[in-house]
């Protein structure tokens, strides 16, 4: 199938997940592997790209409500979102093992893509900060497919060394974004420190 026609499939199926009731979900998130079927890393898209708003996957609903915090809907103020956030599928960042509870934290450099989006990605590296005096990891990723990628990089080195402005936009982003919360920069590790990180909470099925 040509790129370009499976790529609109994938968008068009994503929006009718997306516009339609919770009973209209066909895919139950919770129960996606880390892997896909081809052996690739997969990710869910909760927030696309130039989003403001912070939507946040709910596992016994299976959709993605506007994320509330003091009550109120929780909108970014600040620049929006610089790629595709969500999380990589069955996996828990363990509280007893020092994790925040919730599944492992992924950006993906790419255009925007729907809420409820499934797609193969590619980890690059993973962006280590603080937040509030616990460790908050960021997995970066780009499209498995290179025709989706809007960056020629597949390697932390490549993004380093032929994006290195964009690197520190993403990291500066993370500084910036969260009112109320003290973020620090710990460092920056390549691809193969991503997948350790991702295999650490990684939850066999």
């Amino acid at each position: 199938m040509n790129t370009f026609i499976r790529y609109k499939l994938i968008l068009l199926a994503s929006l009718f997940l997306t516009c339609c009731g919770e009973e209209q979900f066909s895919i139950n998130y919770g129960d996606l592997s880390t892997y896909s079927a081809a052996g690739h890393l997969q990710m869910v898209v909760e927030i696309p790209a130039g989003t403001n708003v912070k939507l946040e996957y709910d596992i016994e609903t299976n959709t993605f409500p506007v994320d509330k915090k003091n009550g109120k809907d929780r909108v970014i103020e600040f620049l929006p979102y610089p790629g595709n956030y969500g999380f990589i599928p069955s996996t828990i960042m363990d509280i007893s093992r020092g994790g925040d509870g919730d599944a492992v934290d992924i950006l993906l450099l790419s255009e925007h893509l729907p809420t409820g989006t499934i797609i193969e990605v590619l980890p690059i590296g993973v962006l280590v900060l603080e937040d509030s005096g616990e460790k908050d990891s960021k997995i970066i990723v780009v499209p498995i497919d290179e025709s989706l990628r809007i960056m020629r990089t597949h390697s932390y080195e490549s993004f380093h060394s032929e994006f290195f402005e964009a690197k520190q936009l993403i990291q500066l982003w993370f500084l910036g974004y969260k009112e109320g919360s003290v973020i620090k920069f710990i460092t920056w590790k390549d691809e193969k420190a991503a997948r350790i990180e991702i295999e650490k909470w990684s939850i066999k099925k």
